[in-house]
């Protein structure tokens, strides 16, 4: 149809614009927030309203049994400053959760650099370093709880071969017991981070690798300058993981040492659970319990933006 120059088109004729387009897509692509309601109710009934009456108990004396308790305001958090054993709790849960990411992510890319080859065996092998991941931890711990035990396997084999001189009581050495159960801990999750490594690794197109060794760049030239950049987002979850991970562990270390020997190993959420359940100090164990969701909080918060804002970068 041909209008005249002073003709225009009716109001119901007009085309529509790309807003309005773009207004009836999301319309029609976007659910109603009411469809979330039934999800986010329950979830409140389950966590936060426990939750919230968990901080709630964190200001009392409440012993976990008795209904009448009273307010005790910041005393239980004051008391973990004059508490050596809620001290040194902290401090292990720092030592562990930064051993745990710094080695379990250093020697799953290394094992994710390894099998990442063209070898036959790759996949078995894949396959093998996985395979600890899936065990339950529980089972893990005490599996090796009997190897490094005064006459478990470890020591045994040390005796075997003639080194006498290094068995050691793995799990009863102040000075061991902890490093002992990183060890652990690294040995059973650095296959999961090798997962994860590895995807990134194929993900890297082969022919980014073939134009820098055209260019004369070495294998560790091509790692570092190509390579580690394009594997921002695997860092990324492997370590958001290992630190939140090591913070809020928990079944390891009690199944292995229960803590000890004395408090050599005990960690925040070891502390809670004796305070809690043996000591019947619920109020104090809660306010443990809040200090270590606060730690978890900016711990995680922390590293999310270091690291989102280095994967930016690099991308």
């Amino acid at each position: 149809m041909t209008l005249a120059p002073h003709q225009h088109l009716a109001d119901h004729e007009r085309p529509p614009v790309a807003e309005e387009i773009r207004g009836v897509r999301r319309a029609r692509t976007t659910p109603p927030w009411w469809f979330a309601l039934p999800a986010l109710l329950l979830f409140a009934f389950v966590v936060l309203v426990p939750s919230a009456r968990g901080v709630h108990y964190a200001f009392t004396d409440w012993d976990g049994l008795d209904p009448s308790f009273s307010f005790v305001g910041l005393d239980n958090f004051s008391a973990m400053l004059d508490d050596p054993d809620a001290t040194a709790a902290i401090w292990h849960t720092l030592l562990i959760a930064v051993a745990i990411t710094v080695i379990q992510n250093g020697l799953g890319l290394l094992l994710a650099l390894g099998v990442n080859t063209a070898i036959k065996s790759r996949n078995l092998l894949r396959v093998f370093l996985f395979a600890p991941a899936v065990i339950t931890p529980i089972v893990t711990a005490y599996l090796w709880r009997n190897l490094l035990g005064p006459d478990g396997a470890i020591n045994s084999l040390l005796g075997t071969i003639g080194l006498d001189g290094l068995r050691q009581d793995w799990l009863g050495s102040p000075q061991l017991a902890l490093w002992s159960v990183i060890g652990v801990i690294v040995w059973q999750y650095a296959g999961y981070s090798m997962v994860i490594f590895l995807a990134g690794l194929q993900s890297v197109p082969k022919e980014i690798h073939e134009a820098a060794a055209i260019d004369g760049a070495g294998p560790v030239r091509r790692f570092w300058s190509v390579t580690r950049p394009l594997l921002a987002p695997a860092f990324t979850i492997n370590l958001m993981l290992s630190i939140i991970g090591g913070l809020k562990l928990f079944d390891q270390v009690y199944a292995l040492t229960g803590g000890g020997p004395g408090h050599a190993t005990d960690t925040i959420s070891t502390l809670i659970y004796k305070d809690a359940f043996t000591l019947g100090e619920f109020g104090y164990s809660i306010a443990l319990a809040v200090v270590l969701t606060i730690i978890v909080a900016v711990a995680s918060t922390g590293q999310y933006l270091v690291l989102s804002r280095n994967e930016r970068a690099a991308s």
